[in-house]
């Protein structure tokens, strides 16, 4: 049986999601690119079980989420980053308000619980609706729905924020950015 081109363009739309994903869950980005390659293998090799209108990208998500159980399974442990090493080889722009937020954000972060991270990734980061990330994730709509809600407070509560413009640039920052934005699309 062929691969569709729909099928094939839709998969290659999708990597930079499941590589952002998949840095959430390894937190390496060479163990990242291994499960994204697998990921990508797999949905390969079991196209003709995807049905033709259906979300292709929370079909990937869960081969994804599924291998990557599998691999921490087969390994017994997970590796841990609490020095920061891993974390700290992430590429960023220096000299930038923004890179200290950042910064704060990912160590607030990480401090979460595997399945609210999980939510958040699914839901914030990757767009997903909570009916998908659910399905993904395999829980019930109203769990996602909680754990993105608990994952959400804590943040806000470790990052101290009491209001949405805390976070982020100032507000001058966001209003040059904002000009300089305007102009370029002139």
């Amino acid at each position: 049986m062929t691969v569709s081109n729909s099928f094939k363009n839709d998969l290659l739309a999708v990597i930079p999601n499941l590589r952002a994903f998949a840095l959430s869950l390894t937190r390496a980005s060479d163990r990242a690119d291994d499960l994204v390659q697998e990921t990508l293998m797999k949905a390969w090799n079991k196209h003709e079980l995807f049905q033709e209108g259906t979300n292709l990208k929370a079909w990937v998500f869960t081969i994804m989420r599924n291998e990557f159980y599998s691999q921490m399974r087969k390994k017994g442990r997970e590796v841990q980053d609490s020095e920061g090493v891993l974390a700290s080889q992430m590429a960023v722009h220096p000299e930038q308000q923004g890179h200290m937020d950042m910064h704060d954000f990912r160590a607030a972060l990480e401090q979460l619980p595997e399945d609210q991270r999980e939510a958040l990734v699914l839901v914030g980061a990757n767009g997903f609706s909570y009916e998908e990330a659910a399905e993904i994730a395999g829980v019930a709509v109203g769990t996602m729905k909680s754990r993105v809600s608990r994952a959400r407070t804590r943040l806000a509560e470790d990052l101290s924020l009491e209001d949405d413009g805390e976070y982020g640039p100032d507000a001058i920052s966001a209003h040059i950015v904002g000009a300089v934005q305007s102009a370029t699309m002139r």
